[in-house]
């Protein structure tokens, strides 16, 4: 039975156009789902630039990896992407399966191997049938496509509840741009750089130096700023793709400001992304906007939103639109950063709630309830102690999250 999709899903998915150099095909090769494509090919085109940010766990995946390795090279011709098995805790029969996935898939597209990437999520610990993969190889490679983004966007959900995309356009110098992305993830969902896959390519042409110190700083305010139940996965893997496909003035480095209108588009559609798998949390039926102020930094703050978005008491009492703001008090104290508890103050759903340490005078619930009782949820906070900002996101912990996650090697 399919998961009933969340509450806080997207009416559909959006209409992605071409980004010439990329082609995607999907197939059904019961790597553990029956009846669903859960195998991605996406094919890039010679010379393609291609960055990434991976997972910080220290039990990372084999795909993972061979990722890190490969990025040093940095250039691709292809991703393989399986859902259903994560390839992780396998040891040397696990790296021995992405050799195989890896051999296959540059023989047939006539590619150096560190030009292919590979990524697997699902079940930890289970030998992945790669020679299901490898005999697919060819059908796929024979069914690329331009126009298949939300497929392959489905072929990588596990416990995801909808496909995930998003698309922004730009220009470099007067000529316009195209970028494209597609993501899964739903739970295990906290990434150090969630089980979160994502894909972004664009027909620009911008080295691959330049391409990783965007994605780096594009990653830290979208996919390191959510968190649906503080888990890292030995998965998480982000790659952009740079085809060069299109005729635009040289871009010299990071400060190129040709580049200006490219980053403001990239790092949107990275949030776009990352607020989708937050909409999809596990079991989850309410947004969370988080935003701290007065830290001595803004990776103080960062850490204090986490704090707060990672608490079992608040993200349940978010859950029960209970407006208990004595939670979010104990989740800053906790965070393990400099707060002044008698400067703190605290806003809900733009409604103040507490200053200078104390209750407001008068302080009346009844809005701050109501506000509890809608799908988007915001809390502002002030530590008072400088000028450091940051803003996270979360959902909230409902016992949806517990069943899905008893039952998901049923």
């Amino acid at each position: 039975m399919a998961p009933r999709v969340s509450p806080l899903a997207p009416a559909a998915f959006p209409d992605l156009p071409r980004v010439a150099g990329v082609r995607l095909a999907t197939a059904a090769c019961g790597v553990r789902y029956a009846g669903r494509d859960d195998v991605c090919l996406i094919e890039l085109a010679p010379g393609t630039a291609v960055a990434g940010v991976l997972t910080q766990s220290h039990t990372a995946s084999a795909p993972v990896l061979w990722c890190r390795r490969a990025l040093k090279g940095g250039r691709g011709r292809a991703i393989v992407v399986n859902s259903g098995n994560a390839n992780a805790f396998t040891g040397s029969v696990g790296l021995a399966s992405v050799q195989r996935v890896v051999e296959t898939t540059a023989g047939l597209l006539a590619a150096k191997k560190t030009e292919i990437f590979v990524a697997s999520t699902g079940v930890i610990g289970e030998r992945l049938a790669d020679e299901k993969i490898t005999a697919a190889l060819r059908g796929l490679k024979s069914s690329l496509h331009e126009n298949a983004w939300q497929g392959a966007a489905k072929a990588i959900m596990t416990t995801d509840t909808f496909p995930k995309g998003a698309t922004r356009g730009a220009e470099i110098g007067g000529v316009p741009v195209t970028i494209n992305g597609i993501a899964k993830g739903s739970g295990m969902i906290a990434p150090d750089m969630a089980t979160m896959l994502s894909f972004v390519t664009t027909d620009a042409k911008i080295p691959a130096k330049t391409l990783q110190a965007l994605l780096a700083r594009g990653a830290a305010d979208s996919f390191n700023s959510i968190t649906v139940d503080s888990d890292t996965s030995t998965s998480d893997t982000l790659l952009l793709c740079a085809t060069g496909q299109t005729k635009h003035k040289r871009v010299s480095g990071l400060g190129d400001p040709l580049l200006k209108g490219f980053r403001a588009a990239l790092f949107d559609l990275l949030r776009d992304l990352a607020h989708q798998l937050v909409r999809d949390g596990e079991g989850a039926s309410k947004f969370v906007t988080i935003s701290v102020s007065g830290a001595v930094s803004k990776r103080a703050a960062r850490r204090i939103g986490l704090s707060i978005a990672n608490s079992p008491l608040v993200k349940t009492a978010i859950a029960g639109e209970d407006p208990n703001w004595g939670r979010i008090v104990m989740a800053v104290g906790k965070a393990g950063e400099k707060a002044d508890r008698d400067r703190l103050a605290i806003r809900i759903g733009g409604i103040e709630v507490a200053r200078h340490g104390l209750v407001v005078p008068g302080y009346d619930e009844t809005p701050v309830a109501r506000h509890m009782k809608e799908p988007e949820i915001t809390f502002e906070v002030d530590v008072g102690v400088g000028r450091g900002a940051a803003t996270v996101w979360t959902c909230d912990l409902t016992h949806g999250y517990i069943d899905i996650n008893a039952d998901y090697r049923s």
